[in-house]
Protein backbone atom coordinates (compact mmCIF):
# COMPACT_ATOMS: atom_id res chain seq x y z
CA UNK A 1 0.00 0.00 0.00
CA UNK A 2 2.89 2.44 0.82
CA UNK A 3 4.93 1.84 -2.31
CA UNK A 4 1.77 2.46 -4.17
CA UNK A 5 0.58 5.41 -2.32
CA UNK A 6 4.28 7.19 -2.85
CA UNK A 7 3.94 6.04 -6.52
CA UNK A 8 0.99 7.65 -7.13
CA UNK A 9 2.30 10.32 -5.61
CA UNK A 10 4.92 10.67 -8.06
CA UNK A 11 2.40 11.07 -10.80
CA UNK A 12 0.71 13.79 -9.27
CA UNK A 13 3.05 16.61 -10.76
CA UNK A 14 3.29 14.99 -14.53
CA UNK A 15 -0.26 14.64 -14.63
CA UNK A 16 -0.35 18.21 -13.30
CA UNK A 17 2.44 19.45 -15.63
CA UNK A 18 0.90 17.53 -18.70
CA UNK A 19 -2.34 19.67 -17.98
CA UNK A 20 -0.42 22.99 -17.87
CA UNK A 21 1.55 22.44 -20.93
CA UNK A 22 -1.46 21.77 -22.67
CA UNK A 23 -2.85 24.62 -22.09
CA UNK A 24 -0.24 26.18 -23.84
CA UNK A 25 0.87 28.21 -20.06
CA UNK A 26 4.47 26.73 -20.34
CA UNK A 27 5.10 29.26 -24.05
CA UNK A 28 7.45 32.45 -23.88
CA UNK A 29 5.57 35.70 -24.17
CA UNK A 30 7.67 37.99 -25.49
CA UNK A 31 5.15 40.84 -26.35
CA UNK A 32 4.34 40.74 -22.98
CA UNK A 33 7.97 41.40 -21.81
CA UNK A 34 8.56 44.20 -25.07
CA UNK A 35 6.25 46.21 -23.56
CA UNK A 36 7.14 45.21 -19.61
CA UNK A 37 10.88 46.07 -19.96
CA UNK A 38 10.09 49.26 -21.86
CA UNK A 39 7.70 50.48 -19.19
CA UNK A 40 10.00 49.66 -16.13
CA UNK A 41 13.06 50.93 -18.03
CA UNK A 42 11.11 53.99 -18.69
CA UNK A 43 10.63 54.33 -14.96
CA UNK A 44 13.78 53.87 -13.93
CA UNK A 45 15.29 56.45 -16.73
CA UNK A 46 12.46 58.93 -15.92
CA UNK A 47 13.34 58.77 -12.37
CA UNK A 48 16.71 59.86 -12.44
CA UNK A 49 15.74 62.25 -15.00
CA UNK A 50 13.08 64.01 -12.63
CA UNK A 51 16.48 63.40 -9.84
CA UNK A 52 18.26 66.01 -12.22
CA UNK A 53 16.01 68.18 -13.14
CA UNK A 54 14.18 68.76 -9.42
CA UNK A 55 17.90 69.17 -7.99
CA UNK A 56 18.70 70.49 -4.28
CA UNK A 57 15.41 70.62 -3.68
CA UNK A 58 13.55 68.66 -0.45
CA UNK A 59 10.99 67.95 -3.71
CA UNK A 60 13.67 65.52 -4.06
CA UNK A 61 12.52 62.98 -1.45
CA UNK A 62 9.70 62.22 -3.40
CA UNK A 63 11.63 61.90 -6.49
CA UNK A 64 13.49 59.29 -4.15
CA UNK A 65 10.34 57.31 -3.77
CA UNK A 66 9.53 57.23 -7.46
CA UNK A 67 13.12 55.59 -8.07
CA UNK A 68 12.58 52.58 -4.78
CA UNK A 69 9.27 51.59 -7.10
CA UNK A 70 11.32 51.53 -9.97
CA UNK A 71 14.28 49.66 -8.27
CA UNK A 72 12.10 47.20 -6.92
CA UNK A 73 10.21 46.43 -10.61
CA UNK A 74 13.43 46.04 -11.96
CA UNK A 75 14.44 43.45 -9.40
CA UNK A 76 11.19 41.52 -10.08
CA UNK A 77 12.19 42.07 -13.47
CA UNK A 78 15.41 40.32 -12.55
CA UNK A 79 14.04 37.56 -11.02
CA UNK A 80 11.70 37.07 -14.27
CA UNK A 81 15.27 36.42 -16.44
CA UNK A 82 16.89 34.55 -13.03
CA UNK A 83 13.95 31.89 -13.66
CA UNK A 84 14.37 32.10 -17.93
CA UNK A 85 11.13 33.16 -18.23
CA UNK A 86 11.99 35.53 -20.80
CA UNK A 87 14.77 33.96 -22.87
CA UNK A 88 14.96 30.53 -23.16
CA UNK A 89 18.97 30.74 -23.64
CA UNK A 90 20.96 31.15 -20.31
CA UNK A 91 23.40 33.87 -21.90
CA UNK A 92 20.50 35.90 -22.41
CA UNK A 93 19.18 35.86 -18.89
CA UNK A 94 22.41 36.46 -17.63
CA UNK A 95 23.75 39.24 -19.84
CA UNK A 96 19.93 41.30 -19.32
CA UNK A 97 20.07 39.99 -14.87
CA UNK A 98 23.66 41.06 -14.80
CA UNK A 99 22.55 44.72 -16.27
CA UNK A 100 19.42 45.14 -14.20
CA UNK A 101 21.05 43.52 -11.43
CA UNK A 102 24.77 44.86 -10.68
CA UNK A 103 24.57 47.89 -12.90
CA UNK A 104 20.75 48.65 -12.54
CA UNK A 105 20.13 48.54 -9.01
CA UNK A 106 23.16 47.36 -7.11
CA UNK A 107 22.49 43.70 -6.23
CA UNK A 108 24.82 40.85 -7.02
CA UNK A 109 22.48 38.67 -9.96
CA UNK A 110 24.86 35.52 -9.41
CA UNK A 111 24.27 35.91 -5.59
CA UNK A 112 20.91 36.08 -5.47
CA UNK A 113 20.42 33.34 -8.09
CA UNK A 114 22.28 31.05 -6.19
CA UNK A 115 20.56 32.06 -2.90
CA UNK A 116 16.73 32.01 -4.68
CA UNK A 117 17.82 28.35 -6.74
CA UNK A 118 18.72 26.65 -3.39
CA UNK A 119 15.10 28.39 -2.13
CA UNK A 120 13.19 26.93 -4.84
CA UNK A 121 14.24 23.42 -4.37
CA UNK A 122 13.38 23.55 -0.39
CA UNK A 123 11.35 26.05 0.14
CA UNK A 124 10.60 27.05 3.96
CA UNK A 125 12.56 24.18 5.48
CA UNK A 126 14.58 24.98 8.28
CA UNK A 127 17.81 23.22 7.37
CA UNK A 128 17.90 23.83 3.27
CA UNK A 129 16.53 27.34 2.26
CA UNK A 130 18.28 30.46 3.04
CA UNK A 131 15.17 32.56 3.04
CA UNK A 132 14.14 31.03 6.87
CA UNK A 133 17.95 31.00 8.06
CA UNK A 134 17.35 32.52 11.59
CA UNK A 135 19.96 35.15 10.76
CA UNK A 136 17.46 37.89 12.27
CA UNK A 137 13.82 36.58 12.65
CA UNK A 138 13.21 33.12 13.85
CA UNK A 139 10.84 31.10 11.29
CA UNK A 140 9.92 28.41 14.28
CA UNK A 141 9.55 27.84 18.32
CA UNK A 142 12.70 25.18 17.47
CA UNK A 143 14.60 27.88 15.90
CA UNK A 144 13.93 30.22 18.91
CA UNK A 145 14.97 28.04 21.67
CA UNK A 146 18.11 27.79 19.80
CA UNK A 147 18.15 31.65 18.61
CA UNK A 148 21.43 33.55 19.45
CA UNK A 149 22.86 37.30 18.63
CA UNK A 150 20.27 39.66 17.22
CA UNK A 151 17.46 36.83 16.45
CA UNK A 152 17.48 36.12 20.37
CA UNK A 153 17.24 39.67 20.89
CA UNK A 154 14.34 40.83 18.92
CA UNK A 155 13.23 37.17 18.31
CA UNK A 156 10.11 38.33 21.11
CA UNK A 157 9.14 41.46 19.25
CA UNK A 158 9.53 40.28 15.86
CA UNK A 159 5.98 40.56 14.49
CA UNK A 160 5.88 44.40 15.60
CA UNK A 161 9.85 44.81 14.26
CA UNK A 162 9.07 43.12 10.89
CA UNK A 163 7.92 46.09 8.48
CA UNK A 164 10.55 48.67 10.61
CA UNK A 165 13.62 46.10 9.55
CA UNK A 166 12.53 45.94 5.93
CA UNK A 167 13.52 49.60 5.86
CA UNK A 168 17.00 48.23 6.25
CA UNK A 169 16.60 45.22 3.51
CA UNK A 170 17.88 47.06 0.73
CA UNK A 171 20.85 48.34 2.22
CA UNK A 172 21.32 44.63 3.21
CA UNK A 173 20.79 43.26 -0.49
CA UNK A 174 24.12 45.71 -1.32
CA UNK A 175 26.05 44.95 1.63
CA UNK A 176 25.16 40.82 0.99
CA UNK A 177 26.34 41.07 -2.85
CA UNK A 178 29.07 42.93 -1.99
CA UNK A 179 30.12 40.18 0.50
CA UNK A 180 29.23 37.58 -2.39
CA UNK A 181 31.01 39.00 -5.39
CA UNK A 182 34.63 36.76 -4.81
CA UNK A 183 32.93 33.20 -4.83
CA UNK A 184 30.30 34.45 -7.65
CA UNK A 185 31.18 32.64 -11.39
CA UNK A 186 31.67 35.71 -12.62
CA UNK A 187 32.90 37.64 -10.13
CA UNK A 188 35.12 40.07 -12.60
CA UNK A 189 31.88 41.35 -14.52
CA UNK A 190 29.86 41.62 -11.47
CA UNK A 191 32.12 43.29 -9.41
CA UNK A 192 33.09 45.61 -11.29
CA UNK A 193 28.78 46.73 -12.87
CA UNK A 194 28.37 46.30 -8.85
CA UNK A 195 30.89 48.47 -7.98
CA UNK A 196 30.56 50.86 -11.05
CA UNK A 197 26.46 50.96 -9.60
CA UNK A 198 27.80 51.74 -6.17
CA UNK A 199 30.26 54.96 -7.60
CA UNK A 200 27.83 56.01 -10.45
CA UNK A 201 25.21 56.90 -7.45
CA UNK A 202 27.41 57.85 -4.69
CA UNK A 203 28.63 60.48 -7.10
CA UNK A 204 25.47 61.23 -8.79
CA UNK A 205 23.56 61.89 -5.53
CA UNK A 206 26.38 63.95 -3.21
CA UNK A 207 26.95 66.15 -6.76
CA UNK A 208 23.74 67.24 -7.04
CA UNK A 209 22.51 67.63 -2.98
CA UNK A 210 23.97 69.36 -0.13
CA UNK A 211 25.49 66.59 2.32
CA UNK A 212 22.36 66.32 4.63
CA UNK A 213 19.63 66.35 1.67
CA UNK A 214 21.84 63.63 -0.17
CA UNK A 215 21.72 61.61 2.92
CA UNK A 216 18.30 62.14 3.27
CA UNK A 217 17.61 60.82 -0.08
CA UNK A 218 19.03 57.89 0.00
CA UNK A 219 17.42 56.78 3.40
CA UNK A 220 14.26 57.60 1.62
CA UNK A 221 15.29 55.64 -1.58
CA UNK A 222 16.93 52.73 -0.31
CA UNK A 223 14.38 52.40 3.17
CA UNK A 224 11.30 52.29 0.76
CA UNK A 225 12.77 50.11 -1.83
CA UNK A 226 14.15 47.56 1.12
CA UNK A 227 10.44 47.78 2.52
CA UNK A 228 9.03 47.37 -0.86
CA UNK A 229 10.56 44.49 -1.88
CA UNK A 230 10.55 42.95 1.13
CA UNK A 231 6.64 43.46 0.95
CA UNK A 232 6.83 41.65 -2.55
CA UNK A 233 8.06 37.84 -0.80
CA UNK A 234 6.87 38.27 2.76
CA UNK A 235 3.03 37.11 1.76
CA UNK A 236 4.68 34.04 -0.12
CA UNK A 237 5.61 31.39 2.39
CA UNK A 238 6.04 33.51 5.61
CA UNK A 239 2.81 32.23 7.85
CA UNK A 240 3.05 28.61 5.94
CA UNK A 241 4.68 25.07 7.47
CA UNK A 242 8.45 25.19 8.33
CA UNK A 243 9.81 22.01 6.77
CA UNK A 244 12.46 20.15 8.82
CA UNK A 245 14.92 16.40 8.18
CA UNK A 246 11.43 14.60 9.23
CA UNK A 247 9.24 15.85 6.71
CA UNK A 248 9.36 13.84 3.50
CA UNK A 249 6.81 15.24 0.24
CA UNK A 250 7.25 14.88 -3.46
CA UNK A 251 7.58 17.67 -5.33
CA UNK A 252 3.94 18.89 -5.72
CA UNK A 253 2.98 18.73 -1.62
CA UNK A 254 6.19 20.34 -1.05
CA UNK A 255 5.91 23.20 -3.12
CA UNK A 256 2.23 23.69 -2.93
CA UNK A 257 2.24 23.12 1.15
CA UNK A 258 4.64 25.86 1.68
CA UNK A 259 3.22 28.39 -0.54
CA UNK A 260 0.63 31.13 -0.17
CA UNK A 261 -1.47 33.13 -2.88
CA UNK A 262 -2.75 36.52 -2.95
CA UNK A 263 -5.63 37.45 -3.91
CA UNK A 264 -6.58 41.30 -5.43
CA UNK A 265 -6.64 41.45 -9.41
CA UNK A 266 -4.64 43.11 -11.68
CA UNK A 267 -3.51 45.71 -9.12
CA UNK A 268 -2.06 42.65 -7.12
CA UNK A 269 -0.40 41.73 -10.01
CA UNK A 270 1.14 44.43 -11.26
CA UNK A 271 2.43 45.23 -7.67
CA UNK A 272 3.83 42.13 -6.30
CA UNK A 273 4.94 41.16 -10.17
CA UNK A 274 2.96 37.99 -10.36
CA UNK A 275 4.34 36.79 -7.47
CA UNK A 276 0.87 36.46 -5.34
CA UNK A 277 1.00 33.49 -7.68
CA UNK A 278 2.95 31.89 -5.53
CA UNK A 279 1.92 28.22 -6.00
CA UNK A 280 2.09 28.44 -9.35
CA UNK A 281 5.41 29.92 -9.78
CA UNK A 282 6.83 27.44 -7.78
CA UNK A 283 5.64 24.57 -9.72
CA UNK A 284 6.40 25.93 -12.26
CA UNK A 285 9.62 28.39 -11.97
CA UNK A 286 10.07 28.91 -15.81
CA UNK A 287 6.16 30.14 -16.45
CA UNK A 288 6.10 33.46 -17.90
CA UNK A 289 4.35 35.84 -15.30
CA UNK A 290 1.48 36.77 -17.11
CA UNK A 291 -0.01 33.04 -17.60
CA UNK A 292 0.71 32.49 -13.95
CA UNK A 293 -2.92 33.51 -13.40
CA UNK A 294 -4.46 31.39 -16.23
CA UNK A 295 -2.56 28.49 -14.80
CA UNK A 296 -3.71 29.26 -11.13
CA UNK A 297 -7.59 28.13 -11.83
CA UNK A 298 -6.14 24.79 -13.20
CA UNK A 299 -3.56 24.30 -10.11
CA UNK A 300 -6.56 25.03 -7.69
CA UNK A 301 -8.86 22.55 -9.61
CA UNK A 302 -6.05 19.55 -9.32
CA UNK A 303 -4.86 20.24 -5.85
CA UNK A 304 -8.92 19.89 -4.64
CA UNK A 305 -8.87 16.76 -6.82
CA UNK A 306 -5.93 15.44 -5.46
CA UNK A 307 -6.86 16.17 -1.62
CA UNK A 308 -4.04 18.46 -1.26
CA UNK A 309 -4.67 21.78 0.87
CA UNK A 310 -3.88 24.88 -1.36
CA UNK A 311 -4.23 28.31 0.45
CA UNK A 312 -5.14 31.74 -0.85
CA UNK A 313 -6.17 34.78 1.00
CA UNK A 314 -6.52 38.75 0.70
CA UNK A 315 -3.89 41.14 0.03
CA UNK A 316 -4.14 42.59 3.57
CA UNK A 317 -4.94 39.01 5.38
CA UNK A 318 -1.66 37.69 3.59
CA UNK A 319 -0.06 39.80 5.60
CA UNK A 320 -1.84 39.44 9.04
CA UNK A 321 -0.86 35.83 8.96
CA UNK A 322 2.63 36.20 8.72
CA UNK A 323 2.70 38.65 11.24
CA UNK A 324 0.60 35.93 13.27
CA UNK A 325 3.24 33.23 12.72
CA UNK A 326 6.21 35.44 13.68
CA UNK A 327 4.40 36.49 16.53
CA UNK A 328 3.52 32.51 17.73
CA UNK A 329 7.52 31.47 16.35
CA UNK A 330 9.13 34.07 18.75
CA UNK A 331 6.90 32.77 22.04
CA UNK A 332 10.34 31.05 23.68
CA UNK A 333 11.85 34.57 23.52
CA UNK A 334 9.47 36.62 25.56
CA UNK A 335 9.84 34.58 28.52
Amino acid sequence: MTILADAEKATDFAVLSQRIRAAGLLRRRPGYYAVRLTLVTALYVGGWVAFATVGASWWVLAVGAVLAVAYAQVALVAHDLAHKQVFKTRRWSEALGMLAGNAGIGMSYGWWMNKHTRHHANPNHEDHDPDVAPDILVWSTRQAEKATGLARLIGGHQAQLFFPLLLLEGFNLHVASARAIPGVKRRVLEGFLLYGHFAAYLATVFLLLPPGMALAFIAVHQGLFGLYLGCTFAPNHKGMPVLTAEDELDYLRKQVLTSRNVRGGVWVDALLGGLNYQIEHHLFPNMPTPNLRKAQPIVEGYCKEIGVSYLSAGFVDSYAQALRHLHAAGAPLRG
